[in-house]
């Protein structure tokens, strides 16, 4: 078992392991830590705790020490030079004709690379956009192509449910998601209704499907006949798992509508 702390550089990002060395450390403290990339400066989303080595991308590395004053003061001025450094860029693109949409600027905590992130239909030969990136900034140039759900997490907006979009608030990861998901919550399969900004089906149906798994064990199924309190009976035509209702046809034709909690109380006293 390692002791580690869980660091992350962007927000709603990925959570990389390091180990503390002895330097107290507390959720949402800014920490000085080398990474692949050179000296990066993260933000504490874990405190400290025991994990299996087989967790750990080796080697463990080390806090080099808590953000100072002077630290979190270049951080500032690393924002404002991303954002000169973004309209630069996006006059090269224009310049160069090249088929691309920039969409965020990084610089590394210790400028050792430039990191321009964009999205593109396809292959972008940028060599020569690169050449000019790298004789304007006098430093590594990195041009990454990123998807339309990683396009949305960091650039954030609100969702179709009034809120903010999850990826950039609190989703971490992208996971696999299936329109098998909607089908089973029974949603309209209405690609307006079912996807998120990214124009892809929205997160939501994936981490929210556990709820719809556990409702379903509970809610009778389509067809079945249950005996009602007073005797009669009556079949299941259909369902609201969001509203936890069951519709019911008597022998009259007549519908008739009960909660779910209502359904197992009859079910209980049958």
């Amino acid at each position: 078992m390692e002791e580690v702390i869980g660091i992350s550089f962007k927000r709603a990002g990925k959570i990389y392991y390091f180990g503390p060395d002895n330097i107290e450390v507390e959720i949402g403290d800014k920490v000085i830590v080398e990474t692949s990339r050179g000296v990066e400066m993260g933000d504490v989303v874990l405190g400290k705790k025991k994990v299996e080595e087989k967790e750990i991308v080796a080697p463990l590395k080390s806090v080099i020490r808590k953000a100072t004053l002077k630290d979190k003061a270049r951080d500032e001025k690393n924002k404002k030079l991303e954002e000169e450094a973004f309209d630069i860029a996006l006059d090269k693109i224009e310049e160069h004709g090249l088929p691309m949409k920039l969409i965020d600027v990084e610089y590394t905590f210790d400028h050792n690379k430039v990191i321009f992130y964009f999205t593109a239909d396809g292959r972008v030969d940028f060599r020569e956009l690169v050449k000019d990136l790298a004789r304007i900034f006098k430093t590594r140039i990195e041009l990454r192509q990123i998807g339309v759900r990683d396009e949305a997490k960091m650039i954030g907006g609100i969702g179709p449910c009034g809120r903010r979009t999850c990826c950039d608030t609190f989703l971490r990861d992208f996971d696999p998601i299936s329109i098998q998901l909607a089908k089973d919550q029974e949603l309209a399969l209405n690609p307006a209704k079912i996807s998120g900004l990214c124009g892809r089906l929205m997160c939501c149906l994936k981490y929210e499907n556990e709820y719809y798994e556990e409702i379903t064990k509970k809610m009778p199924e389509v067809g079945e006949e249950i005996t009602l309190s007073n005797g009669s009976k009556a079949k299941v035509v259909n369902h609201n798992l969001i509203k936890q209702e069951v519709k019911l046809k008597n022998k009259d034709g007549d519908l008739i509508k009960f909660s779910l909690e209502e359904i197992e109380k009859i079910k209980e006293n049958q």
